[in-house]
This record gives C-alpha cells, sequence and structure tokens, in this order.
C-alpha cells in the first residue's frame, strides 16, 4: 500500500522560501510520478510540480522560476523547494503518487493520481 506524508508546511512572510517534505513508502515500482497539488477553500486542487523515475518535471505556470520539485530516491522523499512566495501561494499543498509515468500534457491533470497525503498548510502573509 502506498503511504505519502507531508511535513515543512508554516507561516512566511511574502518574498520568502519554505522546503516541504513527502515521505514515501509502499511506491517500489521503477515508473513512477509523483507531484504535488495545492487547494484553497471553494477552488479546484491545482497542479503545481511533477517528478518522475527519469527526473522529468512538469511545473504550473503560475509557479515556474520560483519552485523547484526534487527527490532523494534512496530516502524515498519528494521535496518541494518554494522562493518568493506570495499570498497568492497560500494553499493545502497535498503530495500525490500514481505508479506509472505520466507524460506531458497530463503530468498535473489530478485524475491521473491515485495516492494522496493528508497536506500540510503553507500560509504566506506579512
Amino acid at each position: 500500500q502506498v503511504q505519502l506524508v507531508e511535513s515543512g508546511g508554516g507561516s512566511v512572510q511574502p518574498g520568502g522560501s519554505l522546503r516541504l517534505s513527502c515521505a514515501t513508502s509502499g511506491l517500489t515500482d521503477t515508473s513512477y510520478s509523483v507531484a504535488w497539488f495545492r487547494q484553497t477553500p471553494g477552488k479546484e486542487r491545482e497542479g503545481v510540480a511533477s517528478i518522475d523515475n527519469v527526473w522529468l518535471t512538469c511545473y504550473g505556470d503560475s509557479v515556474k522560476g520560483r519552485f523547484t520539485i526534487s527527490q532523494d530516491n534512496a530516502k524515498k522523499v519528494m521535496y518541494l523547494e518554494m522562493k518568493s512566495l506570495q499570498p497568492e501561494d497560500t494553499a493545502m499543498y497535498y503530495c500525490a503518487a500514481r505508479r506509472g509515468r505520466v507524460s506531458r500534457p497530463y503530468c498535473l491533470f489530478l485524475d491521473w493520481y491515485a495516492y494522496w497525503g493528508q497536506g500540510t498548510q503553507v500560509t504566506v502573509s506579512s
């Protein structure tokens, strides 16, 4: 069974940085995709970034150039480095995973991901 546990959320001032972590277990497939999504109340869940087993990445337009997704295969942890955070980045951030790779343009389609974490809150406010 695949389990995902997010950590690293918190409160930060505009212009600040945070690094989110997603610890994975049970995802033993050699081909996979993992991703970050975010959601605010009343809005649809939005794809932020994804990475797969060959290190191909996808980014949402609103975070390109500010966020970086990476993974530590030995530790089975995925990271989201977030810089130049703005109030509009405030959301619950979710880690997601699927068996098998997802190629563009589907890498940030939430319906393609079968496994989800509980989320970690990020608040950007002065």
